[in-house]
């Protein structure tokens, strides 16, 4: 049975750093594409970043340039460091698992919630300024 479990969320102020980490269990394949969303107080779970196996990634334009998603194939370990964060960054961020499918046939774009077939229990992370 694939589990994830996210931590590294907190507190931090505007411009500051933070760096989620999703430990997979021993069960996620390999070949798949893996992603973190958000879920604002009111708002839709959004896709922010996600990464295939074959080292492709995509992100949202919002992070682009601040957020980087990487994978630790080894230790099935995804992670997202997160730099100069802004208040709009507060949130419930989920690590996600999803289909056998490229970023290619996404269109390069973060895969939607309803091909997520797992969804980490959330670390929440707040950015005040």
């Amino acid at each position: 049975q694939v589990q994830l479990v996210e931590s590294g969320g907190g507190s931090v102020q505007t411009g500051g750093s933070l760096k989620l980490s999703c430990a997979g269990s021993k069960y996620t394949p390999s070949q798949i594409c893996m992603a973190w969303f958000r879920q604002a107080p009111g708002e839709e779970r959004e896709g922010v970043a996600a990464i295939h196996s074959g080292g492709d990634t995509t992100y949202e334009v919002s992070v682009q340039g601040r957020f980087t998603i990487s994978k630790d194939s080894a230790k099935n370990i995804l992670y997202l460091p997160k730099n100069s964060l802004k208040h709009e960054d507060t949130a419930m961020y989920y690590c996600a698992a999803g289909l056998p499918l490229s970023l290619r046939a996404y269109g390069y774009y973060v895969p939607p919630a309803a091909d997520i077939r797992c969804w980490g229990q959330g670390t929440e992370v707040t950015v005040s300024s």
